[in-house]
């Protein structure tokens, strides 16, 4: 072959070769939290990924843009914000024997609409001088007599607290979740304020002995000098449902029904669930991942292993209006 020949080979194939899409995905998170993930990626497909940070109206934007929408992938946190984007018809369902065989059936949709990527779990923080160990024992108990007084937590409102009340439906029963509620509700040693860190606060000037809160929140804590002391006054405890293990939550991740780079998309959400965008995930963010056999933080580890619930959380996401319905009769914000 000439070399003229050969040039002309080469420069013809070089015009012939696709160029790589970039990878356009909203996010619900602070992109700060799930960049190193994204590098990730980048660095082993060359697939470029930009991150726009959505903290309200995602739904709405992405009805406004319609088949028009630049976004492929949509990452977001909580069954409730999953089971919005679901109802909202936004997002496409994917077929993907990587992301079935990664991600247990519980955390993960039915339909293939939507699958959790990392799981928290909602725990109780309990006062190192004034609960003692063993204290703690089932989500049940936190309506019994004996913590009166005693409880803190964020508005019953809250997604966080709706996902938990939606599990204490399934296990028990819409009206024993009444009763639940009510008895947890009338053990606040004040009215609802305030976020989960809030709380551990709360338990740190006296105000409470225990509270409701996320467990990676314990580890944003350490990380800020201010609220150090707080997270110090404090450990983890693990509560089960009397029939089953610990609530969990997820943050997930769904493609968009305009995708419009849905090849770059998908591979960006099998790569998510690889034992190496697994374990930066979990050790960014102090969360669990939902890979078996990924590692943990080795401040995550530190906190103690617990058995998650296997309610499902398509469940819970069906639970939710009953469980804000109960909230509200019971009043529980005050």
């Amino acid at each position: 072959m000439s070399l003229r020949t050969l040039l002309l080979a080469t420069t013809c194939a070089a015009i012939a070769a696709p160029a790589l899409a970039d990878v356009n995905v909203y996010t619900t998170r602070q992109p700060e939290l799930i960049q190193p993930v994204m590098d990730a990626f980048t660095a082993e497909t060359g697939i470029a990924v930009n991150l726009a940070f959505v903290d309200d109206g995602l739904v709405e934007r992405l009805r406004a843009e319609g088949a028009r929408s630049p976004a492929d992938l949509v990452m977001t946190v909580d069954i409730a914000n999953l089971k919005q984007i679901v109802d909202a018809g936004v997002i496409q369902p994917v077929e993907s024997e990587v992301l079935t065989n990664a991600i247990p059936a519980a955390l993960r949709s039915d339909e293939n609409l939507w699958f959790g990527l990392t799981t928290r779990a909602r725990i109780v923080y309990a006062s190192n001088d004034r609960v003692a160990e063993g204290e703690v024992t089932t989500y049940e108990d936190l309506a019994s007599g004996k913590w009166e007084g005693r409880i803190c937590t964020r508005s019953g409102l809250h997604n966080y607290n709706l996902a938990l009340m939606s599990a204490v439906i399934s296990h028990a029963g819409e009206d024993a979740a009444r009763d639940w509620a009510a008895g947890v509700q009338s053990n606040l040693a004040r009215k609802p304020e305030g976020n989960d860190r809030a709380q551990v606060k709360a338990i740190w000037a006296g105000e409470c002995d225990i509270s409701l809160g996320n467990t990676y929140y314990m580890g944003k804590m350490l990380e800020d000098p201010e609220q150090t002391e707080w997270a110090n006054s404090v450990r983890i405890v693990f509560p089960e449902f009397a029939d089953g293990g610990t609530h969990v939550n997820v943050s997930g991740v769904a493609m968009t029904n305009a995708a419009p780079n849905r090849d770059e998309a998908l591979q960006l959400m099998e790569f998510l669930v690889s034992p190496e965008a697994q374990s930066i995930y979990a050790e960014l963010n102090y969360e669990y991942p939902v890979l078996e056999g990924a590692p943990v933080s080795d401040l995550v580890a530190g906190w103690g292993g617990f058995t998650p619930d296997d309610t499902s959380l398509s469940e819970l996401a069906a639970n939710r209006p009953t469980a804000l319905r109960i909230m509200e009769e019971v009043n529980f914000d005050g």
